[in-house]
């Protein structure tokens, strides 16, 4: 993940054809709650940015997909993302396994109505 990428799209595209469509369906899933979110890459990564903050970070790698900087979440929504939880506010979903698309929905959601609340 050395590279600079200009957008979302160049990003995703630089993975392999099998990985593509995981991580078009993060980035949907984000939109879904966000629809007005801006995309953009930050760190190297996509960062969905929303009424001028970041919402959240998404990642590809070899094994897995990530979502980063997710703040500890309300009890019921926390449980089900524990098994994902790494370091630091980091989600791991392992391309092994079906990808969780409706838990990152639920988080997505989370995320917006947290942050709506701060800047509100």
């Amino acid at each position: 993940m050395g590279e600079q990428f200009a957008t979302v799209d160049e990003y995703i595209a630089s993975f392999p054809a099998e990985v593509q469509p995981v991580l078009e369906r993060v980035r949907g899933e984000l939109h879904g709650a966000a629809p007005s979110s801006i995309e953009t890459i930050s760190y190297g990564m996509p960062t969905m940015m929303l009424d001028g903050r970041r919402l959240a970070y998404f990642a590809g790698w070899r094994r897995h997909v990530a979502l980063y900087a997710v703040p500890p979440m309300r009890d019921d929504l926390e449980r089900q993302l524990a098994p994902y939880r790494g370091d630091k506010g980091t989600l791991s979903f392992p391309y092994s396994e079906p990808v969780p698309y409706g838990l990152i929905r639920r988080l997505a959601d989370d995320l917006v109505r947290l942050r709506r609340r701060v800047s509100g």
